[in-house]
């Protein structure tokens, strides 16, 4: 388990999503296992969560050194 609050979804119902930050972890990226060398981080672009109209999951970006 992360120690970090590593959430990719909040709901609508709290008035400040920011300020409760009672999120979920409910997106995720899978893979093959040979990819799994290849893994070169991953992120979670929160600040998506407070655009205008914003969708309640945020964009969760894996990387790969594929050369």
């Amino acid at each position: 388990p992360y120690e970090q609050k590593l959430y990719t979804w909040w709901s609508y119902r709290a008035q400040d999503w920011q300020a409760s930050d009672r999120g979920r972890r409910l997106d995720h990226v899978w893979s093959s296992p040979n990819l799994v060398p290849s893994f070169a981080g991953y992120e979670i672009l929160r600040p998506a969560r407070g655009w205008q109209r914003p969708s309640d999951h945020v964009p969760v970006i894996a990387r790969f050194d594929l050369d």
